[in-house]
């Protein structure tokens, strides 16, 4: 077996070696014995479905000495609240685009960093996933990176950037007259952390041991768009490689202890907030639309998630479901909010195929 796996991950360096990148924005040191910025090219594992819904959620049964009529009021209720202090904020129609294409690979952090942008705004769009080898869905780009995003036929690369030039084309200004400065330089200090910091705690956790990388790559080979002898390649190999890279990662970036890291990283977004039910916390005129909103806004915070937010939830999104997110919300405080955006967000607008 070992002699295999070996061979495996010869013939997996050979063939990747000079053709592939990982996903915008995540560097990491090369190994002699393989790539692995194929392997981050689906960096983060999820067990989730997707589809028209590629959001999990948990469910809190109702108490069985509760009666059937006490449920659907109490369901009543609970959707209620839902919609008026976390409706999603579509865009006036006249300024969401025709026609928005994703080119992706599913698990790629800043990949869903731009869709948890896209759900929460309501803009449908339409995916399509990237090959990691041929990559031969983007070979018209110049750039070799995902995300692309194809707005009305014009190109937008970088997550960060994707999300900024999107929006001064689905809000223009008055996005940006709706907080203060003090809001602004809030939101962008935590959206420039999310790249900086956030994301390098995060591969350290899904490889962490054997069993936790072999989940992640249960998924990898699941759902990404690899041919059936890469799929049983990248599995085994990829998974081993990876449990060995996430080892070099832990040192580049001074990672002592793992799961410490993370919940450490979560903890201070938790402490960000500061009590808010979200980070930001706009002026009440623009979004009271019912009686008595006003009031539970101010009483609540930030009554909607900001682009921090956003960016936040999107790269915890596909670790959520395995080990290392399981331990992240038993351990943490971040369940409470984590829920929240899962609400906010709501369902994908992920266009069916």
């Amino acid at each position: 077996m070992r002699r295999v796996s070996t061979l495996a991950s010869s013939v997996l360096s050979r063939t990747i070696t000079s053709t592939l990148h990982d996903c915008s924005g995540l560097s990491t040191t090369s190994t002699p014995t393989i790539n692995h910025r194929f392997l981050h090219a689906a960096l983060f594992g999820t067990t989730t479905s997707t589809g028209s819904s590629n959001t999990r959620r948990v469910f809190n049964p109702f108490s069985t000495s509760l009666g059937v009529a006490g449920a659907l009021v109490s369901v009543s209720a609970v959707a209620s609240l839902s919609q008026e202090v976390l409706a999603k904020e579509p865009p006036p129609a006249e300024l969401v685009p025709k026609e928005v294409v994703l080119y992706q690979y599913e698990a790629c952090p800043f990949c869903n960093k731009v869709k948890a942008y896209l759900d929460y705004y309501d803009i449908p769009y339409k995916v399509v996933e990237v090959n990691p080898i041929s990559k031969k869905e983007i070979k018209w780009s110049d750039y070799k990176k995902v995300p692309i995003l194809l707005v009305d036929g014009e190109q937008l690369v970088d997550s960060s950037a994707i999300i900024d030039k999107l929006g001064n084309k689905i809000h223009g200004k008055e996005i940006v007259d709706s907080a203060s400065d003090k809001d602004d330089d809030e939101e962008k200090k935590w959206r420039r952390w999310v790249d900086n910091h956030l994301v390098h705690v995060l591969s350290p956790n899904i490889y962490r041991n054997t069993s936790e990388a072999l989940e992640s790559f249960e998924y990898i080979t699941s759902n990404g768009n690899f041919s059936f002898t890469e799929r049983i390649t990248v599995k085994y190999a990829g998974a081993a490689a990876m449990y060995f890279v996430s080892k070099n990662l832990k040192k580049k970036y001074n990672i002592t202890d793992e799961r410490a890291a993370l919940y450490e990283a979560v903890e201070t977004w938790v402490d960000a907030l500061n009590g808010r039910e979200f980070l930001e916390k706009r002026r009440c005129s623009r979004l009271v639309q019912f009686k008595g909103e006003a009031q539970s806004q101010r009483r609540r915070g930030g009554s909607k998630p900001n682009l921090a937010d956003l960016a936040v939830f999107g790269v915890l999104r596909p670790i959520r479901y395995l080990r290392s997110g399981r331990d992240m919300v038993e351990q943490t405080r971040i369940g409470d909010w984590y829920t929240r955006m899962e609400n906010a967000v709501g369902e994908s607008s992920r266009m069916k195929a």
